[in-house]
């Protein structure tokens, strides 16, 4: 399959909303996401204009948002990636100790799935935390539901690890979201 990885661009936000949406139908999306089709779907176009400018390179850096975009223009999956300080308010989890990116919004069609592709946007992803500029990103975090197991299991794979946090699914009592990490590589002495 060929399609490469990029950063959203500001007027993209048709496409920011398809794909979300397409994310949100997922059989999954009810254990992968915090939200659902139906309020996704309600939003104005500003909220998706919004969404896509603070994700471009445009934005303020908080947030970055990586396309995989077939040569014809398709998007066939993406990833966004929060940047956490500890002096900032928390989104979900815990405070950050240390300054951190937070992987979220995961999602790749189903018919680009085994191709590389999520693999591709985590590079970008995990290669653009520790590119950001001082004080250095300590290391990257994501979430995953417990009965997420494609899922878990490919981050595995990439190189992430539990960090033995853990926290109850927003809206679910009995569902948990487990923390995987990967710390920040150190250079060899």
């Amino acid at each position: 399959m060929d399609y490469s990885i990029r950063t959203v661009r500001a007027d993209e936000w048709e496409k920011v909303r398809e794909l979300r949406l397409a994310a949100l139908q997922d059989p999954v999306a009810h254990i992968a996401f915090l939200e659902t089709y139906e309020d996704a779907s309600a939003q104005p176009d500003s909220f998706w204009q919004g969404r896509a400018a603070g994700a471009a390179e445009t934005g303020d850096g908080r947030v970055r948002q990586f396309v995989a975009e077939t040569p014809d223009g398709r998007w066939i999956g993406s990833v966004s990636v929060l940047v956490e300080r500890p002096s900032d308010e928390v989104r979900f989890g815990d405070a950050a100790k240390v300054d951190q990116t937070h992987v979220v919004g995961v999602f790749v069609r189903p018919e680009a799935r085994g191709a590389g592709v999520t693999d591709a946007l985590f590079r970008a992803a995990v290669d653009w935390s520790w590119s950001l500029p001082e004080p250095a990103i300590e290391r990257v975090r994501l979430y995953v539901h417990e009965d997420n197991a494609r899922a878990a299991a490919f981050y595995r794979k990439f190189g992430f690890v539990a960090s033995g946090d853990t926290v109850p699914m927003p809206g679910d009592a009995t569902g948990v979201e487990v923390e995987y990490e990967i710390p920040r590589p150190r250079a060899r002495a």
